[in-house]
């Protein structure tokens, strides 16, 4: 089977992945392969920073009918960029609800730096799993 083949009746680029083709997001027109979205308007790229990257290789591996309805569709990027900023925000969130409950503070910081470094990383370690759990592989 061939790795990339073009549909003549509409031009697509379908590219094989295992048993199936998908789409590879490039029209023919005028013998020359060019992007393409729906409106023909370029989507704003906005920035995508790791926990967007996250829930891309997620959805992409469990949830392509979605992964590939926002490509083809040029929303994609803003989606991505919306969970972004969702889980940045939890994140900071948890950070701080957590930290108050057990108590760390500022005056542990000025006495133990290395116990409080111990606890602040441990935090942070549980509510990245929180996120993740709640926001980016859902």
């Amino acid at each position: 089977m061939e790795k990339l083949i073009i549909d003549e009746r509409t031009g697509w680029e379908y590219e094989l992945q295992g048993d199936y083709y998908y789409p590879t997001g490039r029209v023919m027109r005028d013998g020359v392969l060019t992007p393409e979205t729906v409106d023909n308007d370029p989507e704003e790229e906005q920035f995508i920073g790791v926990w967007g990257q996250r829930h891309l290789r997620f959805i992409r591996l469990h949830r392509i009918s979605l992964y590939l309805d926002l490509y083809m569709s040029g929303k994609l990027n803003a989606y991505l960029a919306d969970i972004n900023a969702q889980a940045e925000d939890f994140f900071f969130r948890t950070v701080n609800i957590i930290a108050a409950q057990e108590g760390l503070t500022e005056a542990l910081k000025a006495e133990d730096q290395i116990a409080w470094i111990q606890r602040k990383n441990n935090i942070c370690n549980r509510a990245t799993e929180i996120v993740n759990r709640e926001l980016i592989f859902t």
